[in-house]
């Protein structure tokens, strides 16, 4: 399979996606509304409508010594049986007008679940702190050969290169603390690592104080990487502005070392806006799009607003050192691509700061943990669940802590009608397979019907909106019957149209299965 835009990518300018009128190729891809290129029509009372995780449990609370008050830039992948967690450990001490970062050196520490829910730091006896090697630091900062590493912005994951060496299975992106740049580390086992090679990547290219990261791409064939950067101007493919705005840039590469031209995102409707993280990388259940969960920045100021917010002693604290460190507050966003460089950004929050309470509402919260995972859901019988992991706490008591959030499968947008209905029509496509499968969830009285169109919008005999009765019901896999008992095996293969008619209904993604 491959994606549909083609990827051009030119120094000092963004790649832009070409526009094919033919039918799109879907195969038996898992197709989302995460982004509206599929999209022909949206019409009566439907939209495409954002949702938001619902928060569980702290599950992780960083108060060890050597984890210090600052944790966070957390990677979490499925690994077999096993849940993967890597973060940053660092200290930050707040005083009257001072912050000071002095006690510990920055770390890149390891913890693991059988679950997703509850989670353990094993004691590696790899480094040492504070003369005990009793802890869970899986990479320390400092030299290693020419390499000078700083191992407290770490993005850490398992290579599905298909030909990585057994002794890089495993990589991380960590930011030099020397010559300018990234490094890449490998290790066999997730626990044990050295330098890929003695050279810094994408040097002078970016900011890079944040979480930088790169990953092994199934539908391209390299490794793509994500990082942050300040702007020069490109915000949109139509726009040019000037500013200093935080964003984000990307590159591909075959080897993780040699880098292709550089291009910086580019957005369809969406404001200039500080972006601190990205958090990029293929959704599982769907490789072809690219979702990621960028952390917005905003500096609010000073003001009685502000001075309502939880935690107002520590708020002036903080901003008595630096007034951001104080007034910014930062939250999730949503932002899916097919091409890795021009994505659809939803400029409503995705994961909102919340109720306010201890411990939110502040700068370093709801930096959204890199990626989400599929996890077994806590009702009886009911299918797994998405579940995100995001930061709280940050710089407050001893240590901050992450809160695990969940999100149905597939279930970040969904085509939405409300109780009078509507109706959204994709783009010619071509499917291949048996039947059609709908993950979707409608009202006792709502309902979802599909019909299948040729490309001239009319109905395809069988397969039309009088031939397909309401379904209904809260499924994330459920198949499509028309009246005539048929599946799709006469239309695959074959160009058409899905007209989806909704009533207090919304519909996640869809299917052809065999």
């Amino acid at each position: 399979m491959t994606r549909f835009f083609i990827f051009l990518a030119t120094l000092g300018s963004a790649a832009i996606p070409a526009f094919s009128e033919e039918a799109q190729k879907i195969g038996d891809r898992r197709e989302l509304f995460v982004e509206d290129s599929l999209i022909e029509s949206i019409s009566g009372n439907a939209s495409l409508r954002l949702h938001h995780p619902t928060p569980r449990e702290i599950v992780i609370e960083h108060d060890e010594p050597w984890e210090g008050t600052g944790c966070g830039y957390h990677s979490i992948f499925r690994d077999g049986d096993l849940y993967r967690m890597y973060y940053k450990a660092w200290h930050l001490e707040v005083s009257q007008g001072k912050v000071d970062t002095s006690r510990h050196p920055l770390s890149c520490c390891y913890a693991e679940s059988k679950d997703g829910i509850h989670w353990t730091k094993p004691k590696l006896g790899l480094h040492e702190f504070e003369g005990s090697t009793d802890n869970n630091i899986v990479i320390a900062s400092g030299d290693y050969g020419d390499l000078k590493a700083d191992a407290g912005h770490p993005a850490v994951f398992k290579d599905e290169n298909p030909n990585a060496p057994a002794e890089a299975k495993y990589k991380a992106i960590i930011r030099s603390s020397g010559k300018r740049g990234l490094l890449v580390f490998q290790s066999p086992d997730g626990i044990h690592w050295q330098p890929l090679s003695q050279t810094p990547i994408l040097g002078g290219l970016g900011a890079f104080d944040s979480q930088n990261l790169a990953f092994w791409d199934p539908i391209l064939g390299k490794y793509r990487a994500y990082w942050r950067a300040f702007s020069e101007g490109t915000i949109t493919e139509k726009d040019w502005k000037p500013g200093g705005f935080r964003i984000i840039r990307t590159a591909t590469s075959d080897d993780l070392v040699e880098w292709n031209p550089h291009s910086d995102l580019l957005y369809d409707d969406s404001p200039a806006e500080h972006l601190y993280t990205n958090q990029v990388k293929p959704y599982h259940r769907a490789p072809h799009l690219l979702i990621g969960f960028p952390t917005r920045y905003v500096e609010r100021g000073a003001s009685d607003q502000m001075a309502d917010l939880p935690d107002p002693v520590e708020r002036e604290l903080r901003a008595s050192s630096t007034p951001r460190y104080g007034y910014a507050i930062t939250e999730g966003l949503l932002m899916a691509s097919r091409d890795g460089v021009h994505f659809k950004r939803w400029n409503e929050a995705f994961l909102r700061p919340g109720i306010e309470r201890p411990g939110t509402w502040h700068y370093g919260q709801q930096y959204i943990g890199w990626h989400a995972v599929e996890t077994a859901s806590d009702l009886p019988g009911a299918p797994n669940e998405l579940s995100l992991y995001a930061t709280e706490s940050y710089w407050h008591g001893k240590g901050s802590a992450l809160r695990r959030f969940t999100l149905r499968l597939d279930g970040f947008v969904s085509a939405h009608g409300d109780w009078k209905g509507g109706e959204l029509i994709t783009k010619p496509i071509v499917l291949e397979g048996k039947q059609l499968s709908l993950n979707f969830s409608t009202s006792a009285a709502g309902s979802v019907r599909v019909e299948i169109q040729n490309p001239d919008d009319t109905a395809i005999p069988g397969f039309s909106l009088d031939d397909c009765p309401d379904h209904f019901g809260d499924s994330v896999d459920k198949t499509v019957r028309w009246k005539s008992g048929a599946g799709i095996s006469s239309i695959s293969g074959k160009p058409v149209k899905l007209r989806f008619v909704l009533k207090d209904a919304d519909l996640y993604s869809y299917q052809a299965q065999p």
